[in-house]
């Protein structure tokens, strides 16, 4: 096999070993080199080579075109796993590892997608990435730096491995907190990191929220149109999208400010949805529309920008853009502002994908940073012509639609004039369908139990008649599809049902005229012709619904002759064809679910739970907040009769390491097993999940086929925290994949992670052991806390995350005895006390230290006057600290979807349930200090003494 190498591989130093072990490699020669499989990974197929002694090298096969070649990855030096890359915490045992088969190697090679016939070194995100010529050379390049590629260019992609070149603070931004944050999950993926740069990647409204949270919600279309609905009366000749696009992209959306009623008059004809006669009213309704934003509790992102510009920071030393065209020009300016120096930038996008409405274009964002005209009509923006995504037929059609734009409206800027290649060399399909009941019927039978195909309708409107014709959760409008993408889409009624839309689009083209694929630059001539403005969405729309297919389009239409689809050249299908993918497993539906709903489309990931899943309770009841509380008043207030209660109460300590609560049944409530708690409470605690220890996992995923991934335990966890406090590697990996949430919490806060680093602290073996593991892959990307009125965003990789999650962990634990010398917090020798078992892949070593301890814990003190201060501590005497009572965190999934206070979510008042009466006067000042009330006395407590009284 031929060899490949990692951009970031370095060679060992022994030149010779390293020499005779490629030389093996190529030949096939495994058992010369002694190579072996390490197959107790998180992850991909990867195989060690031995160099010498103590040297290994890492590799792993893939395929391309029929042929495999070996990707050389990293040295290991002197057995040192533990500092891998892309082993990320595996527990490796050399004397375990079974020996590699060449031929087995071989055959599972991971297929790629495209290798550059000439560059032999490649990338990695995570998975195998070779640039071809035109994104090498972008990568060469320097910034300023604008990339526009189509869709499924690799831009993303590209981007992000420029990123890594970059130095000092780097902020990454995007429309879509999901792409934020799945473009944050490539960067680090297997383990990346880079010295000398700390990386934030943000949604465009976290960037917002990071200069200062906006109170309300973001105003949405939905929102808009329900609005101007119930005006409609007033404003009978303004079309509700069209308004909604003006206010957004013209209006509200220059860099300069708010356009003045006489600036917006003054506009020029194509920089305006509207003719001059329409302009007041349409101000008007901006007048009106401003105004109801205040009354509704709204906010809208636009006008937030202008109000903000005045307190960014220039804090970065770069800043990337991804999908810029969904941005507004206002936005955009806000975002480059945060630059420390202009020109360190690198944007990306494509004009063609525009379904927000921004009134984007490609010279608004170029007289951002060259203020002449002429000079920014000059500069060169890197293009991306190859696709690597869609089939050779849904990039023949995307193509001829791209023609018929060029054609039809002429060209909005030099940079929109171009078609793509594609590199996917399987045709795929494009069909179309007449609206008859069979069509619709036939394919919906064949689609309908897939996740690998999706129907796409033109307006949110457009759904209700869809899901009258196809039982499939998957229905978007294309706003929603932006972004995703699958295997098969279905079209439905997508140029029928705007049939003169589309007809005007078509108007005055031959198939002559979309013959050749040379698209020459040239602008409308009438410039009173606002026709581009009009139908942009309608023709941006179809090019987007259709490049989220990778093999097969379907058109379902009642007008089989309309003349846009015969310039696009698509044949009509007689029937609808034959599947060609299997009916997806109930793990497929819980992960698109899951991917769903972190992409914000909770209506789709809610149908999915409705039509497909259709999760049963669980037949047990759970021990969380309210059956603690019941059986606190059974046991102490009723003094029920018999042991059950007292032996439920029992278990819930053994399982939450409630120390006071055992001790308190011991001796009030008369409980002898109590008495061992502390001898036995840590193995009693496992009772409840120890089928989540159990090395045959399918028990557990039954489990969740009929309850659902997220469904509880008798003792509250979800399944994902059971496995992860039972370090049960494989589990947490299949629950993973069927999109078990890494976020959900039990009664007091905690998600898996905090379980696992919770039984780390109890058990010795657990923390040496699968901890590392575990911790690689359920410890979420991020914490998104909210102090001082801003968003702060403490990534997994900053020395604040280890230590806050320790510290949540920890908190119940602070008010678990009094002790004059240590009220209710926490300082540097605690930690440092919980640190002293874990393994390096969890806490590096020089971070385990306490001079580092005590830096962390200060520099983010309230009241320390220090530029990067996070304000998380509040400093209660020398060396003790407690969380800060104004902090808030953002919990999505909970009510309300935003911030909540930090205490809340501790459920501080519970923890003065089970927590040592000595603290009750400073919990309840906590809670005060929180903007919370105080909680009443400890149910226990209050029992006690009266019993005690009445006994008297």
């Amino acid at each position: 096999m031929k060899i490949l190498e990692y951009s970031n591989f370095c060679p060992p130093r022994n030149k010779a070993h390293y020499d005779k072990v490629r030389q093996a490699i190529e030949r096939d020669d495994f058992r010369a080199i002694d190579v072996k499989k390490l197959t107790n990974l998180t992850h991909a197929r990867i195989y060690r080579a031995k160099l010498d002694y103590a040297d290994r090298l890492l590799f792993s096969t893939i395929r391309y075109h029929g042929e495999v070649y070996a990707l050389l990855l990293e040295v290991i030096e002197q057995h040192d796993y533990d500092k891998s890359r892309f082993l990320r915490g595996a527990r490796i045992d050399e004397s375990a590892i079974a020996t590699a088969d060449t031929a087995e190697a071989i055959a599972q090679a991971a297929p790629i997608p495209y290798l550059h016939p000439q560059r032999r070194q490649v990338h990695w995100l995570d998975k195998v990435m070779s640039f071809d010529d035109a994104q090498h050379a972008v990568y060469m390049q320097n910034a300023p730096l604008v990339i526009v590629g189509s869709a499924g260019s690799g831009k993303t992609a590209l981007t992000l491995e420029k990123m890594k070149q970059a130095e000092g603070e780097v902020l990454y931004v995007t429309h879509s907190a999901y792409l934020a944050q799945s473009a944050r999950d490539l960067y680090y993926a297997d383990g990346f990191e880079q010295s000398g740069q700390e990386a934030t990647f943000l949604s465009y409204r976290e960037f917002l929220e990071s200069v200062r949270v906006p109170r309300g919600r973001e105003a949405t279309w939905r929102d808009f149109s329900a609005w101007f609905a119930r005006m409609r009366q007033q404003w009978k000749a303004i079309d509700a999208h069209q308004a909604f696009e003006e206010i957004r992209g013209v209006l509200a959306a220059d860099a300069a400010g708010v356009l003045t009623r006489e600036q917006y008059r003054a506009l020029g004809t194509r920089q305006s949805i509207f003719g001059a006669a329409e302009r007041d009213t349409l101000y008007d309704l901006f007048e009106r529309y401003r105004a109801w934003l205040q009354q509704a509790g709204l906010f809208d992102l636009n006008l937030v920008a202008h109000d903000w510009r005045a307190e960014v920071q220039a804090r970065y030393d770069f800043v990337v853009v991804d999908e810029v065209q969904d941005l507004t020009v206002a936005q955009l300016a806000l975002v480059l502002q945060a630059l420390k120096k202009p020109g360190q930038f690198l944007l990306c996008g494509d004009s063609n994908q525009i379904v927000h409405p921004n009134f984007f274009s490609w010279s608004k964002v170029k007289s951002l940073f060259w203020r002449d005209p002429e000079l920014a009509e000059r500069q060169q923006l890197q293009v991306l012509r190859t696709n690597f995504r869609n089939g050779t037929q849904v990039t023949r059609v995307a193509n001829a639609l791209l023609k018929i734009k060029h054609r039809r409206f002429g060209s909005i800027d030099r940079e929109s004039n171009f078609l793509v290649d594609a590199v996917n060399q399987e045709a795929g399909t494009v069909s179309l369908l007449a609206d008859s009941d069979s069509a619709p019927r036939d394919l919906n039978a064949q689609t309908r139990r897939s996740t690998r195909c999706a129907v796409l309708v033109l307006r949110d409107e457009d759904k209700e008649e869809a899901k009258k014709h196809f039982d499939t959760p998957l229905i978007f409008s294309v706003h929603e599809a932006k972004g995703l993408e699958y295997d098969s889409i279905v079209l439905f009624r997508f140029i029928s049902d705007k049939r003169a839309r589309f007809g005007d689009i078509a108007d005055g083209i031959s198939a002559a005229d979309i013959a050749s694929d040379d698209l020459q630059y040239s602008r409308a001539r009438d410039k009173s012709d606002k026709s581009l403005e009009i139908y942009k969405f309608y023709v941006n729309a179809l090019y987007v619904a259709l490049t989220r297919a990778i093999r097969h389009v379907y058109l379902i239409e009642s007008d089989t002759a309309h003349p846009l689809l015969r310039l696009l050249d698509i044949a009509q299908a007689g029937a609808a064809p034959k599947p060609d993918t299997p009916a997806s497993s109930l793990e497929d539906w819980q992960k698109e679910a899951r991917k769903l709903a972190l992409q914000g489309k909770q209506e789709q990931a809610d149908a999915i739970e409705r039509l497909i899943l259709k999760s049963t309770p669980v037949p047990w009841p759970v021990f969380g907040e309210a059956r603690l509380r019941e059986s606190l008043a059974k046991v102490f207030c009723e003094r029920a009769p018999g042991s059950k209660h007292k032996s439920q109460l029992y278990e819930y300590a053994a399982c939450f390491d409630e120390s006071v609560l055992a001790d308190v049944l011991a001796r009030c409530a008369g409980y002898e097993q109590a008495y061992n708690f502390r001898k036995l409470g840590a193995t009693l605690g496992r009772r409840h999940y120890m089928p989540y220890f159990a090395r045959n996992i399918k028990d557990v995923l039954r489990l969740c086929d009929k309850h659902g991934v997220e469904h509880r335990t008798p003792m509250n966890q979800t399944p994902l925290m059971a496995a992860a406090a039972a370090g049960n590697v494989p589990l947490i990996e299949a629950l993973l994949a069927r999109g078990a949430d890494l976020s959900a919490t039990d009664h007091l806060g905690r998600n898996a992670l905090h379980w696992a680093m919770a039984t780390a602290l109890r058990d010795n073996a657990y923390a040496s052991g699968p901890f590392g593991a575990v911790y690689q892959l359920v410890a979420p990307p991020s914490i998104d806390v909210m102090a001082g009125d801003r968003l702060v965003r403490i990534d997994r990789r900053q020395s604040e995350y280890l230590l806050f999650q320790t510290m949540w962990v920890l908190f119940k634990s602070c008010f678990g005895r009094a002790d004059a010398s240590e009220r209710g917090s926490f300082d540097a020798g605690m930690l440092l006390a919980a640190y002293e078992k874990w393994p390096p892949t969890v806490l590096a070593p020089e971070r385990g230290k306490r001079a580092f301890i005590s830096g962390v814990l200060a520099r983010n003190e309230v009241n320390r006057d220090y530029a990067y201060n996070r304000r998380l501590f509040k400093r209660l005497s020398t060396g003790r600290y407690q969380f800060n009572p104004a902090l808030a965190l953002r919990r999505p999934g909970q009510e309300g979807d935003g911030w909540h206070a930090a205490f809340a979510l501790l459920n501080l008042a519970l923890v003065k349930e089970l927590a040592d009466p000595g603290y009750a006067d400073y919990i309840d000042s906590l809670l005060t200090l929180a903007g919370m009330p105080a909680a009443g006395e400890p149910l226990w407590q209050a029992a006690v003494m009266r019993h005690a009284a009445h006994a008297s």
